[in-house]
C-alpha cells in the first residue's frame, strides 16, 4: 500500500502562471470557485482590470448579496506598495471586503491584515498562493486562507475603538478642570487619559485625587504608602476617623469612609452623579461641584494630617 502514496510538490508559480495579470488574473477569473472554496464565499461575475481612478484593479467581484470586494493578485512576497493599493482600490469602489492574494505573505502584512479587519466595518482576506502536483501530475493551485474576517475580530475591534474613545474623552475632561482656576491644588497637572489625577498631601501615600467614571465622579483622600503597607493604611485611616465628625461637619457633601478591609489601600471620599459621559454642557456645573469639594475635603483633612503618628 505504501507504493501507492506519493510526495506532494511544490511547483514555481512562474512556472505555472508566467504573468500575473494576463494569466494568473485570468485563470483566477474563471475558476473563482477555487477561491470561494478556500474562503467560504460566493463571489461572481468577477471582471477584470477595472478601474479606480488612476489605476486598475486586478478583480472586481459580487457576493450573494451583490456586495462589491476588490481582488488584488501579487506573484511575489507582500509589500507596502499592494497593501496600499488593497485599502485605496477598496475605498474608491467602496467595496464591502478586499481579497489580496499573496506568494508569501509578510509577518508585518498578516498583522496590517488583522488590524484592519478589527478597525473597520470591511472585510479583509490575506491568502496564500501555491502551486503543487503530485508525482508526474499537472500543477494544481493551493490556496491558504492567512487572515480573514471573524465577529471576534470585529468585538475584539470595536471594544479597542471604544476603549481609545474613553480614553480621548477623559483627557478633554481633565484638561477642562485642571485649567479651572478654583482646582488651585491642581492646576499643574497635565491631563491624563486615567480615571483619576492627584496631589500629594505633603505626606508620603496619602494623596488627594480627582476621580472621573462614566457617570460617578468626585474628590478623594486615597491612602496607600505602597507595598507591605497595608497595616500602615489602616492605622492612618484609623487615626483619622478619630475626627470623622468634626470632618464630616466641616464639609457640605456626604463623605464615604472606606476602610477597603480586603484591600491594600484606605480611602475617605466624596462620590457625586454624573461623569465623562454626560453631555460636555454638562461638564462645567460637574467639575464645579468637584472642585467644591476637593477644597472642602482638603481643608477639613489636612490640620489632621499634619498630627498623624507613622
Amino acid at each position: 500500500m505504501t507504493n501507492l502514496i506519493d510526495k506532494l510538490q511544490r511547483v514555481p508559480l512562474r512556472e505555472v502562471w508566467r504573468h500575473e495579470a494576463y494569466d494568473f488574473t485570468q485563470w483566477l477569473q474563471e475558476n473563482l470557485d477555487i477561491l470561494n472554496d478556500t474562503l467560504d464565499l460566493e463571489l461572481a461575475s468577477a471582471e477584470r482590470e477595472q478601474a479606480a481612478g488612476s489605476f486598475s484593479i486586478d478583480l472586481v467581484a459580487e457576493n450573494s448579496d451583490g456586495q462589491t470586494l476588490i481582488i488584488e493578485n501579487q506573484l511575489e512576497k507582500s509589500d507596502h506598495d499592494h497593501l496600499g493599493k488593497v485599502i485605496t482600490y477598496l475605498t474608491s469602489r467602496e467595496a464591502s471586503g478586499a481579497i489580496w492574494i499573496v506568494k508569501e505573505p509578510r509577518q508585518e502584512h498578516i498583522n496590517a491584515m488583522a488590524w484592519l479587519n478589527e478597525s473597520s466595518n470591511a472585510d479583509f482576506y490575506l491568502v496564500k498562493v501555491e502551486a503543487v502536483r503530485i508525482g508526474n501530475s499537472n500543477p494544481a493551485p493551493l490556496l491558504t486562507l492567512i487572515v480573514g474576517p471573524s465577529i471576534e475580530a470585529k468585538v475584539s475591534g470595536k471594544a479597542k475603538q471604544e476603549k481609545a474613545e474613553r480614553h480621548f474623552i477623559r483627557k478633554r475632561w481633565w484638561g477642562q478642570l485642571v485649567s479651572n482656576p478654583l482646582a488651585k491644588s491642581h492646576n499643574h497637572i497635565t491631563p491624563s487619559m486615567a480615571t483619576w489625577i492627584g496631589v500629594s498631601s505633603g505626606t508620603r501615600g496619602l494623596n488627594f485625587n480627582y476621580v472621573g467614571k462614566k457617570n460617578i465622579c468626585g474628590a478623594e483622600l486615597y491612602i496607600d504608602r505602597g507595598e507591605d503597607s497595608q497595616d500602615e493604611n489602616k492605622s492612618i485611616f484609623e487615626q483619622l476617623k478619630l475626627h470623622q465628625e468634626m470632618i464630616n461637619n466641616q464639609v457640605s457633601f456626604p463623605i464615604d469612609w472606606q476602610r477597603l478591609d480586603n484591600r491594600r489601600a484606605s480611602r475617605i471620599i466624596i462620590n457625586l452623579e454624573g461623569g465623562y459621559r454626560s453631555t460636555e454642557e454638562e461638564w462645567p456645573q460637574l467639575q464645579e461641584k468637584m472642585i467644591d469639594a476637593m477644597n472642602q475635603l482638603e481643608a477639613a483633612l489636612r490640620p489632621e494630617i499634619k498630627k498623624i503618628k507613622l
